[in-house]
């Protein structure tokens, strides 16, 4: 039963992805990473090493793609700034992997929910103009 699941919701996302606007797939990359974070943390409170390197794993790997998807050219102050933000997340995941660090996990979320806020909050008529530099 809970394969069928798995394979319903990815489904579902794969087919949300698919006719998303670019700011709508955006906000569900960073959703996505925040509950992989939050996986990870559960994991290290129940001691799966192996889950939370997992998770860890795809939340690094969100957040690179959504670091590779800036465009420089467009908004070089905004996106010199989230490249580096982004490059730090990427840094304290890796120290929370290695060193089991729940702490680090939590300060990566609270930068990720406040990116998401304001992506959130970008007026829908913005939302080609704002695709287009994230």
């Amino acid at each position: 039963m809970r394969g069928s699941l798995q394979t319903y919701r990815k489904v579902s996302i794969e087919s949300g992805m698919a006719v998303a606007s670019p700011h709508r797939i955006i906000q569900m990359l960073l959703a996505g990473a925040l509950e992989r974070l939050a996986q990870a943390k559960y994991a290290i409170g129940q001691g799966d090493i192996a889950s939370r390197g997992e998770l860890l794993g795809k939340a690094i790997g969100i957040i690179s793609g959504l670091n590779g998807s800036l465009n420089m050219e467009a908004d070089g102050d905004v996106a010199g700034n989230l490249t580096q933000l982004y490059d730090f997340m990427l840094r304290r995941l890796s120290d929370a992997n290695i060193n089991n660090d729940a702490e680090a996990i939590d300060e990566v979320a609270g930068l990720l929910r406040t990116i998401k806020e304001g992506w959130d909050a970008i007026p829908e008529e913005m939302h080609q103009v704002t695709s287009e530099a994230s």
